[in-house]
């Protein structure tokens, strides 16, 4: 059974720094992208970042500079740090495992992430 878990959100101020964790169980973990979505209230889900299975990251133009996402294949673990956090940035983050054919096919549950003005 597949498990993404995510862990780290909370409440902070503007300006201030989270590190959110996911990690995985039941899947070839090396061979996945991995990749942080969020979903504000009232709003579709959007992309934030991924990282591939060879390393290589994209971002969203909303968090380039700010946030930085990573992978340890060896604890099956996936991070995002985010940084100078805005109230903007508030949303559930979640997690998801994107295979070969460019699918998240499967997602956490979801962290959430607070940032008061």
């Amino acid at each position: 059974q597949v498990q993404l878990v995510e862990s780290g959100g909370g409440l902070v101020q503007a300006g201030g720094s989270l590190r959110l964790s996911c990690a995985a169980s039941g899947i070839a973990f090396s061979i996945y992208g991995m990749g942080w979505h969020r979903q504000a209230p009232g709003m579709q889900r959007e992309f934030v970042a991924v990282v591939s299975s060879g390393g290589s990251r994209n971002y969203a133009d909303s968090v380039k500079g700010r946030f930085i996402v990573s992978r340890d294949n060896a604890k099956k673990t996936v991070y995002l740090q985010m940084n100078s956090l805005k109230p903007e940035d508030t949303a559930v983050y979640y997690c998801a495992a994107r295979n070969w054919q460019g699918v998240y096919n499967y997602w956490g549950q979801g962290t959430q992430v607070t940032v008061s003005s």
